[in-house]
């Protein structure tokens, strides 16, 4: 499936699940260690505008990349960085430019398929987060999941996945019989068994 569909499905998901959540609770923990989830939407609406701008070609400005102001009406605010990227990602001609996103790399152009590949996993993960601090159920098929694992697979486990920059922690062994979606978690470092109630005791959740 072109990777473009794959990332829209995981992204109109993130949005379906942020619809639910209620102005108390904007405060709660996450699965990303030390954030609300406010400070959650507000990276993720940060990264719907940065790689929009890196499909338009102007990914290098670090500016672009900063969380997003999410005002006073922070659903429509993540709403709309949503629909951003995914119009940025829509034309057939952003399959053939190169993406240029500096928190990955300052030298390396990455092809825009291995680009939204990236964006589709951070929101596949983010989507889950997102439920699980909400109490709500993520609702994305086995194709999604599958191919989220494809990519989950590629991130590299060694010593980048340490300190506190890390986008990824150290993958943590599967429970057997985990499905797709949890093999995803655990490949990345989350836990499936993250509750809100065992947010403030330690925990090897990611940030970002």
């Amino acid at each position: 499936m072109d990777v473009r569909k794959l990332d829209r499905a995981a992204v109109l998901e993130t949005v379906r699940v942020l619809e639910q959540a209620g102005p108390a609770d904007w405060e709660r923990p996450t699965p990303c260690a030390d954030w609300t989830l406010r400070q959650l939407v507000a990276h993720m609406t940060g990264q719907h505008h940065g790689f929009a701008a890196a499909a338009a070609g102007n990914g290098a400005d670090l500016s672009v990349w900063r969380p997003g102001d999410l005002g006073d009406d922070l659903v429509a605010a993540y709403r709309t960085a949503a629909d951003k990227v995914l119009d940025a990602f829509a034309p057939s001609t952003v399959l053939n430019r190169e993406f240029v996103l500096p928190e990955i790399s300052d030298t390396v152009r990455f092809p825009s398929s291995v680009a939204i590949g990236f964006h589709f996993l951070d929101h596949v993960v983010h989507g889950w987060d997102l439920a699980r601090t909400l109490g709500v159920g993520l609702e994305l098929d086995e194709e999604i999941a599958e191919a989220a694992l494809v990519f989950a697979l590629r991130v590299p486990d060694d010593e980048r996945r340490l300190g506190d920059a890390a986008l990824f922690r150290p993958a943590l062994l599967a429970a057997p019989g985990a499905d797709v979606l949890d093999l995803v978690l655990t490949t990345l470092g989350r836990s499936p068994d993250w509750t809100a109630d065992a947010a403030h005791r330690p925990f090897t959740a990611p940030r970002g």
